[in-house]
């Protein structure tokens, strides 16, 4: 079965970091590309960060360049998210997608900035 499961989130003052995780199982990782997007309360689910399977090219929202970096590790199937200098409107539940045959979610980790 194909399983995503992100951790890492929680509660974080303005300027402070994070850093989440994605644990894929049930497919070979190394040839997916992979992504974070994240959906605020009243809003659309946006793409934050991506990651291909290949040479490991990401993109970003304009919003996080130079705040968040997206990352793997095909050893331990795990893609990252490391988030730093958060503000405020970082809050959001943060989904992970695998881009299979159909693009697949994890259950989603809340992160809230606030103080």
């Amino acid at each position: 079965q194909v399983q995503l499961v992100e951790s890492g989130g929680g509660l974080v003052q303005p300027g402070g970091s994070l850093r989440l995780s994605c644990a894929a199982s049930g497919f070979t990782f190394s040839i997916y590309a992979m992504s974070w997007y994240r959906q605020a309360p009243g809003k659309e689910r946006e793409l934050v960060a991506g990651i291909t399977s290949g040479d490991g090219r990401t993109n970003y929202a304009e919003s996080v360049k130079g705040r968040f970096t997206i990352s793997r590790d095909n050893a331990k199937n795990t893609v990252y998210l490391q988030m730093n200098n958060l503000e405020p409107e970082d809050t959001a539940v943060y989904y992970c997608r695998a881009d299979l045959f159909r693009p697949f979610w994890g259950q989603g980790t809340l992160v809230s900035v606030s103080s």
